[in-house]
């Protein structure tokens, strides 16, 4: 590694550690040229999928467009920032741990529908109205009705058989 003081490539490790969140390792480091010490940290590089639009572009994902999505959907709902941000890592850690390279955008948009269907019911509608393209106030009723028949199937209680 070159030294940040003396521009030389010949230093040494001294010490290393794992972070606490152990994610990276912390390295201590010292110049052979100038004896300067400094400390690098190393971390997994890892590579978002390129998203697939409907009409063919690819793009990068950018984590701000997903944020705009959730805080468009949740404008003005009672919604604590740290549950959009758990959301909003979760669907990161989901598009990661499926090692594609490529992923369309509809994908992205049924992670984004499940989890505000998780957070809140009217943020769940906003989306779905934007993302599916509702015409009219029909396509509304059929989303609250399938809402309805999962709430009241969750809260009946079960039969023993």
């Amino acid at each position: 590694m070159k030294c940040p003081f003396c521009g030389a490539t010949d230093t040494q490790v001294i010490d290393s550690r794992v972070s606490e969140e152990g994610d990276s390792i912390r390295r201590r480091r010292r110049c052979a040229e100038c004896s300067k010490r400094f400390t690098t940290y190393e971390t997994a590089e890892l590579r978002m999928p390129q998203i697939v639009k409907q009409n063919g572009i690819r793009e990068e994902f950018k984590r701000e467009k997903l944020r705009t999505s959730f805080v468009r959907a949740l404008h003005k709902r009672p919604v604590p920032t740290e549950y959009v941000d758990a959301a909003i890592q979760h669907i990161e850690q989901e598009l990661l741990s499926l090692g594609e390279r490529e992923i369309p955008a509809r994908r992205i948009g049924e992670m984004v529908m499940a989890a505000l269907y998780k957070l809140d019911k009217v943020a769940y509608i906003r989306f779905a109205s934007v993302y599916r393209s509702f015409q009219d106030v029909e396509d509304f009723r059929e989303v609250i009705q399938d809402i309805d028949s999962s709430a009241k199937q969750a809260k009946s209680p079960k039969r023993a058989k």
